[in-house]
Protein backbone atom coordinates (compact mmCIF):
# COMPACT_ATOMS: atom_id res chain seq x y z
CA UNK A 1 0.00 0.00 0.00
CA UNK A 2 1.40 3.75 -0.93
CA UNK A 3 0.10 6.39 0.08
CA UNK A 4 1.15 10.01 -1.37
CA UNK A 5 0.44 13.46 0.59
CA UNK A 6 0.68 17.00 -0.99
CA UNK A 7 -0.95 20.37 -0.86
CA UNK A 8 1.47 21.71 2.50
CA UNK A 9 2.85 24.98 2.63
CA UNK A 10 3.02 28.37 4.29
CA UNK A 11 0.55 30.54 4.80
CA UNK A 12 -0.83 32.91 7.42
CA UNK A 13 -3.42 32.76 9.97
CA UNK A 14 -6.38 32.60 8.74
CA UNK A 15 -5.66 31.13 5.73
CA UNK A 16 -6.40 28.00 3.66
CA UNK A 17 -4.78 24.77 2.51
CA UNK A 18 -5.98 21.53 0.78
CA UNK A 19 -3.94 18.62 1.39
CA UNK A 20 -4.56 15.39 -0.86
CA UNK A 21 -3.52 12.01 0.04
CA UNK A 22 -3.20 9.34 -3.47
CA UNK A 23 -3.25 5.92 -2.20
CA UNK A 24 -3.23 2.58 -3.74
CA UNK A 25 -2.52 -0.89 -3.19
CA UNK A 26 -5.07 -1.61 -0.62
CA UNK A 27 -6.25 -5.03 -1.52
CA UNK A 28 -9.99 -4.51 0.21
CA UNK A 29 -12.75 -2.46 -1.07
CA UNK A 30 -13.88 -1.55 2.44
CA UNK A 31 -11.23 1.34 4.64
CA UNK A 32 -10.65 3.94 6.81
CA UNK A 33 -8.34 6.61 5.85
CA UNK A 34 -7.90 9.50 8.15
CA UNK A 35 -5.39 12.69 8.71
CA UNK A 36 -2.54 12.81 11.54
CA UNK A 37 -0.75 15.50 12.52
CA UNK A 38 2.85 15.95 14.94
CA UNK A 39 4.33 18.65 16.02
CA UNK A 40 7.90 19.12 16.77
CA UNK A 41 8.29 17.64 19.98
CA UNK A 42 4.54 16.57 20.56
CA UNK A 43 2.90 13.45 19.98
CA UNK A 44 1.01 12.41 16.61
CA UNK A 45 -2.47 13.25 16.80
CA UNK A 46 -5.38 12.12 14.88
CA UNK A 47 -7.22 15.16 13.21
CA UNK A 48 -10.12 13.68 10.79
CA UNK A 49 -11.04 10.22 9.35
CA UNK A 50 -13.19 8.75 6.87
CA UNK A 51 -14.58 5.21 5.43
CA UNK A 52 -16.29 3.57 3.42
CA UNK A 53 -18.77 2.46 5.34
CA UNK A 54 -19.76 4.69 8.13
CA UNK A 55 -21.90 7.73 7.27
CA UNK A 56 -20.31 10.81 8.75
CA UNK A 57 -16.61 11.68 9.31
CA UNK A 58 -15.14 12.18 12.32
CA UNK A 59 -13.01 14.97 13.38
CA UNK A 60 -10.73 16.53 16.58
CA UNK A 61 -12.40 18.76 18.62
CA UNK A 62 -9.60 20.87 17.66
CA UNK A 63 -10.54 21.22 13.87
CA UNK A 64 -14.08 20.88 14.18
CA UNK A 65 -15.70 23.26 12.20
CA UNK A 66 -12.62 24.35 10.53
CA UNK A 67 -11.60 21.35 8.67
CA UNK A 68 -13.75 19.30 6.29
CA UNK A 69 -12.52 15.61 5.20
CA UNK A 70 -13.69 14.32 2.04
CA UNK A 71 -13.24 11.38 -0.74
CA UNK A 72 -12.90 11.79 -4.43
CA UNK A 73 -15.43 9.69 -6.16
CA UNK A 74 -13.01 9.09 -9.16
CA UNK A 75 -9.95 8.30 -7.83
CA UNK A 76 -8.48 6.93 -5.17
CA UNK A 77 -7.84 10.23 -3.00
CA UNK A 78 -9.12 11.74 0.25
CA UNK A 79 -8.55 15.97 0.19
CA UNK A 80 -8.45 17.70 4.21
CA UNK A 81 -9.70 21.11 2.96
CA UNK A 82 -8.09 23.03 6.22
CA UNK A 83 -9.96 26.87 6.18
CA UNK A 84 -9.56 29.17 9.01
CA UNK A 85 -5.51 27.93 9.74
CA UNK A 86 -4.01 28.70 13.25
CA UNK A 87 -1.08 28.87 13.69
CA UNK A 88 -1.27 25.54 16.25
CA UNK A 89 -2.31 24.14 13.52
CA UNK A 90 1.58 23.44 12.51
CA UNK A 91 2.77 20.26 12.27
CA UNK A 92 3.88 17.78 9.74
CA UNK A 93 0.11 15.77 8.36
CA UNK A 94 0.02 12.31 7.58
CA UNK A 95 -2.50 10.26 5.68
CA UNK A 96 -3.01 6.73 7.06
CA UNK A 97 -5.01 3.98 6.00
CA UNK A 98 -6.59 0.39 6.85
CA UNK A 99 -9.45 -1.81 6.48
CA UNK A 100 -12.18 -1.58 8.98
CA UNK A 101 -13.67 1.97 10.65
CA UNK A 102 -12.53 5.02 11.70
CA UNK A 103 -10.10 5.69 14.45
CA UNK A 104 -8.29 8.40 15.42
CA UNK A 105 -5.72 6.24 17.35
CA UNK A 106 -2.92 6.01 15.18
CA UNK A 107 -2.06 2.12 16.24
CA UNK A 108 -5.10 1.41 14.50
CA UNK A 109 -3.42 2.25 10.79
CA UNK A 110 -0.71 0.09 9.27
CA UNK A 111 -0.24 1.98 6.43
CA UNK A 112 1.33 5.64 6.43
CA UNK A 113 2.56 8.23 3.71
CA UNK A 114 5.60 10.14 4.24
CA UNK A 115 3.88 13.26 5.39
CA UNK A 116 3.53 17.54 4.02
CA UNK A 117 4.55 19.70 6.00
CA UNK A 118 1.93 22.82 6.88
CA UNK A 119 3.14 26.13 8.90
CA UNK A 120 1.19 28.77 9.67
CA UNK A 121 2.69 32.08 10.77
CA UNK A 122 0.96 34.42 13.02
Amino acid sequence: VQLVESGGGLVEAGGSLRLSCAFSGLSTDGYAIAWFRQAPGKEREGVSCISTSERRPFYDDSVEGRFTISRDSEKPTVYLQMDNLKPEDTATYYCAIDAGRCSLWARTYGHWGQGTQVTVSS
